[in-house]
């Protein structure tokens, strides 16, 4: 049973998710809160698999109690809720190392990113990923990358921080960090978010 956690500021958005949510056998919303403190008190109390958070909750932010779980616990699975495709936010969340970004009138995409970002990889709805595609040039010249690097690639864009890339790949933080900037440096890039986006325009099918 994966453990839910949603914290929104419209009461009616949460009862509908909560609904949608206890209707699969092996979910189940544990808690669910309409402020920001809640967000970072019901991680702690229940230590959720996936917590979903509105990006904008009252006069705070979700993207700051984003930050602020994360940094109590880097391993921590978010998906961010939105009614907004606004690039900056988009950007901001993939910096930060949440594991999806939705817009939350989609609903019949929530399930299956929760169990996305249950098993530790990143989600995002479909009209954000044609946001992203459409904000960067579909005329990036085809540019070969080694095995090593299509692989470092690949767990980037899952949402993998250096740390737990290293693991994977069974090489030292260090050396995921100056494979990530030669990447960067390859494919004129700016910085991982831009990364996520070239693998999911020329790798994922």
């Amino acid at each position: 049973m994966l453990k839910i956690v949603l914290v929104d500021d419209d009461h009616l958005v949460t009862q509908a998710l909560t609904t949608i949510i206890n209707a699969e056998n092996d979910l189940k919303v544990v808690a669910s809160g309409h402020q920001a403190s809640d967000a970072m008190n019901y991680y702690r109390q229940f230590h959720p698999d996936v917590i979903l958070l509105d990006i904008r909750l009252g006069e705070s932010s979700g993207l700051n109690s984003a930050k602020q779980i994360l940094e109590s616990d880097p391993t921590a699975k978010i998906l961010l809720l939105t009614t907004f495709s606004d690039d900056e936010y988009i950007e901001k969340s993939m910096q930060l190392g949440v594991k999806g970004y939705l817009i939350k009138q989609n609903l019949a995409a929530i399930i299956p990113a929760i169990r996305t970002a249950a098993a530790n990889q990143t989600v995002f709805s479909p009209e954000i990923m044609e946001k992203l595609k459409s904000s960067y040039s579909k005329s990036t010249p085809k540019i070969e990358l080694t095995q090593r690097e299509q692989e470092i690639l690949t767990l980037v864009a899952q949402g993998l921080n250096n740390k737990e890339i290293a693991e994977q790949t069974f090489l030292s933080s260090g050396t995921v960090r100056n494979y990530i900037s030669q990447l960067l440096e390859k494919l004129k890039l700016r910085d991982r978010t831009q990364l996520a986006i070239f693998y999911y325009q020329n790798f994922k099918h």
